[in-house]
């Protein structure tokens, strides 16, 4: 007897709910029903899941009744307003937005990193920011063996980061440059097409925005250490699809990158991408749709002896929201933190 739950998506005809959907498919999670959630422009579209179609319903105070578990996408403040009711109803949630991240009662996870933080979940589980979870996996490995003294990151985000409709709008904008034609921004701030910027969250009184400062409190917690030296840059470019990031990481004695590769070359959730004659390193073309995230370009930092250099890439909707987010749910489902109501013969 195969032990089953009811799933629903809140955010289903996202980027990452979409995804969401795809990897449920993929991973074979044991679903006996899927209920599909948004807001009620989006009720009534028709999505295809393990072959079936499946009508996307609009969320209300009944969509969480008999559901074991919630996977939201949605955005904060929808997560703020629903959560607690799917929790009420008995569900379990993982939400992928940055409602709930630093709530201390609410573990924030990365199974390769902090899988333990699971056990101690009250309902409610927050996945990390998509740049947070990209790079933790990449640098934990080799923090475990010499604990990371302080972190300089610079990222490159894709526009998938913003979801569907920025992607859309960067085709847009490239087709518009192209025909000589003026780019219009709507969903950014400014033409993402063979353009980039700082990443346009709010600036707090440091110069630091919302999206460094997630990549800053998050990686603390989710590591465990609440005064770790971080100091990140993060940049919007015109990629379609998979974050990447420079990473510069200073160790209190110096670390051999001949160890460093070799720890990277076995640890979960990492494919090491080193072609050094063919100037050949992890690039976002080769990382998108790739559950791995993509490291390579390991090298010592030539101005500190304790210093290590290394770049990634890595799907931001699938291991940097969505695969994350059903890899917590495969957690659970493994500790036995999440209570089947439907048992499959």
């Amino acid at each position: 007897m195969v032990e089953s739950y009811r799933v629903a998506i809140l955010g289903a005809t996202g980027a990452v709910g979409t995804e969401l959907m795809t990897l449920l498919e993929e991973r074979h999670f044991p679903v006996s029903q899927l209920k599909l959630l948004a807001s009620p422009r989006s009720a009534g579209q028709t999505l295809q899941f393990r072959g079936n179609p499946l009508v996307v319903e609009a969320v209300s105070d009944r969509s969480f009744d008999d559901i074991d578990l919630v996977l939201a996408s949605a955005g904060a403040s929808i997560s703020k307003a629903w959560a607690p009711k799917a929790i009420a109803a008995g569900a379990v949630v993982i939400d992928n937005s940055s409602a709930f991240r630093m709530d201390a009662k609410v573990p924030l996870i990365v199974p390769e990193v902090n899988p333990q933080a699971a056990e101690r979940h009250q309902g409610l589980i927050a996945n990390p920011n998509c740049t947070t979870i990209l790079m933790a996996v990449a640098i934990y490995p080799l923090h475990q063996v010499q604990p990371i003294q302080r972190i300089v990151a610079a990222t490159y985000q894709s526009a998938s980061g913003a979801g569907a409709r920025a992607m859309e709008e960067m085709k847009t904008q490239a087709q518009a440059i192209l025909n000589g034609q003026e780019p219009v921004a709507d969903i950014f701030p400014y033409p993402l097409a063979f353009n980039l910027f700082p990443h346009n969250s709010k600036l707090n009184e440091q110069g630091y925005c919302e999206e460094e400062m997630k990549m800053v409190n998050e990686t603390r917690k989710i590591f465990g250490v609440p005064d770790l030296h971080i100091t990140p840059t993060c940049i919007r470019v015109p990629v379609m699809r998979a974050h990447s990031e420079a990473i510069n990481l200073e160790f209190k004695q110096p670390f051999s990158v001949a160890q460093a590769r070799e720890i990277l070359s076995h640890a979960s959730g990492v494919r090491l991408v080193e072609d050094w004659s063919a100037n050949y390193f992890p690039m976002p073309i080769d990382a998108s749709g790739e559950d791995n995230v993509l490291v390579g370009r390991i090298r010592q930092d030539i101005s500190h002896s304790c210093g290590l250099e290394l770049w990634l890439c890595g799907d931001q909707i699938r291991k940097g929201a969505a695969l994350n987010a059903i890899q917590i749910a495969e957690l659970l489902v493994q500790k036995h933190s999440l209570k089947p109501i439907v048992a499959m013969t």
